[in-house]
């Protein structure tokens, strides 16, 4: 085992978000994903702020025809999810980022930032641009469903109904934004939950 010197011993330290990082500590220099929360209508802008800094980002936006006062309709692109957009950057950057105009702060689910897997970008991705999704109102509870066909194959979410169409709605815990999509009886099946599962027994035992 090697012994820890006075030479050993760092000297020299960097400030990296609001931690101290001491030469010979492991930094996290791997770039990883996070959502990055903004100001309300600066998703775009903020997202022009990152790719001028040659930094990637991800802002999922859906297509909705506006009416305007003088009458006038078009279609434009809104934000996805507002106030939310998608950075891949290193941890050690964090202080570069959240300095950028419109920034709030990064979305956490603990004290830390939480970086998302590269697969929930790639769900995110589908979502935006070939389902076609929309927001909806945040959801927690309803009659479960999982995705067996398609892009989102495996994801699950809460089965609603619009007018003739069925759509499952998609809840992101880490930005407490949910979306809806379309999709097609075929492409679902129930989750059956623990307190489905007792209620058939019971139906069976009854029988």
């Amino acid at each position: 085992m090697q012994a820890i010197t006075s030479d050993s011993r760092s000297v020299h330290s960097e400030f990296a978000g609001n931690t101290f990082i001491r030469e010979g500590e492991q930094l996290n220099i791997a770039p990883e994903w996070y959502a990055v929360q903004t100001r309300p209508r600066h998703e775009k802008r903020v997202a022009a702020e990152i790719r001028a800094r040659d930094m990637e980002e991800f802002l999922p936006v859906h297509r909705s025809r506006n009416r305007w006062k003088n009458g006038v309709t078009a279609d434009v692109e809104l934000p996805l999810f507002p106030c939310y957009l998608f950075v891949r950057v290193p941890l050690c950057d964090r202080l570069r980022l959240l300095g950028l105009p419109g920034v709030i702060g990064f979305a956490v689910n603990s004290s830390h930032p939480t970086a998302l897997p590269e697969k929930d970008i790639d769900a995110l991705r589908a979502l935006s641009v070939i389902c076609r999704a929309e927001p909806h109102p945040f959801l927690k509870a309803g009659d479960r469903v999982r995705l067996v066909a398609g892009p989102l194959t495996g994801m699950e979410g809460i089965l609603t109904r619009r007018k003739q169409d069925l759509r499952v709605v998609l809840s992101l815990d880490f930005i407490m934004r949910s979306v809806a999509v379309e999709v097609s009886e075929f492409d679902i099946e129930p989750i059956v939950t623990r307190s489905k599962r007792a209620s058939m027994l019971a139906d069976v035992a009854r029988r």
